[in-house]
């Protein structure tokens, strides 16, 4: 049995004070018995601007937000998702949503680049257009952790089933999917979203969402939550700051996967 938390914030466009939270949330959730620990997507930077975030990424394997998932997973002897950051990308005047991982020991042992961006015009008349400044991942991700395979998956992800069957063919039992749904999408489908890709795949899923009225005034839905692979919703934190902690049994995943082997039962196989 492994004790998960999922962190949920309202970062801004200072990334010191940003740090400062995250600190304070994953301290807490690692007092509370958390083993390993999910930040959300952005979680040390929602920019004003596309130049403030261009101008805070950092390469590959060297920068202070590295250095400080780093240090914190080593100091509270934590796995720790490091929700998304900016890392400087191949291509020019781009940058990559990387999802990074650490042990507890503070290595980093994995990183997933965000593949599907969030390219939408909303009814509300939100507009996102994240390949404009992002490119693409293209790798699928899962990873051995003491608490059963680990896949990786952000935010609009979500929206891609078949991203999901990867990584379960992969071997995934858990999903750590740190997130930044805007309100007016979050109201009508994450919950549903997070359950859905938690029951296709008789997994569990960790959802770290970002919550609030940003500074830049992005309005995100929050509501972390960790789902079963039963689909039941083991722990939740609708609004504000703070972590949500369950906990991921690998004999009950077993169990559900045994008694009802849909995995084993698929017909249409990419």
């Amino acid at each position: 049995v492994t004790r998960v938390a999922a962190v949920q914030m309202t970062s801004g466009p200072r990334v010191p004070a940003n740090l400062d939270e995250a600190e304070r949330q994953i301290a807490a959730a690692a007092a509370a018995g958390a083993q390993l620990i999910v930040l959300p997507e952005n979680f040390a930077l929602m920019p004003l601007t596309d130049a403030e975030r261009m101008a805070a990424a950092e390469r590959d394997g060297q920068g202070p937000i590295q250095d400080f998932l780093s240090a914190q997973a080593r100091r509270h002897r934590v796995w720790l998702v490091g929700g998304t950051i900016p890392i400087v990308a191949p291509a020019a005047n781009k940058i990559r949503a990387a999802c990074l991982l650490f042990n507890e020991r503070g290595e980093r042992v994995a990183r997933y680049d965000k593949i599907h961006l969030f390219d939408v015009q909303l009814e509300n008349g939100e507009k996102y257009h994240e390949s404009n400044n992002f490119e693409p991942g293209d790798a699928v991700v899962v990873v051995d952790t003491p608490g059963g395979k680990l896949g990786l998956a952000v935010c609009y992800d979500l929206r891609f089933p078949e991203l999901f069957r990867r990584l379960l063919d992969q071997g995934a039992e858990l999903v750590a999917v740190p997130a930044a749904f805007t309100a007016h999408t979050g109201k009508a489908h994450w919950e549903v979203l997070v359950r859905a890709r938690a029951i296709e795949n008789l997994s569990y899923v960790i959802a770290s969402a970002q919550d609030g009225r940003h500074a830049n005034g992005r309005e995100t839905h929050g509501d972390s939550m960790i789902v079963s692979p039963w689909g039941d919703v083991l722990a939740r934190l609708a609004h504000g700051t703070g972590y949500v902690m369950a906990e991921c049994d690998r004999a009950r995943l077993q169990s559900v996967r045994k008694s009802l082997p849909s995995i084993q039962h698929r017909r249409l196989l990419a």
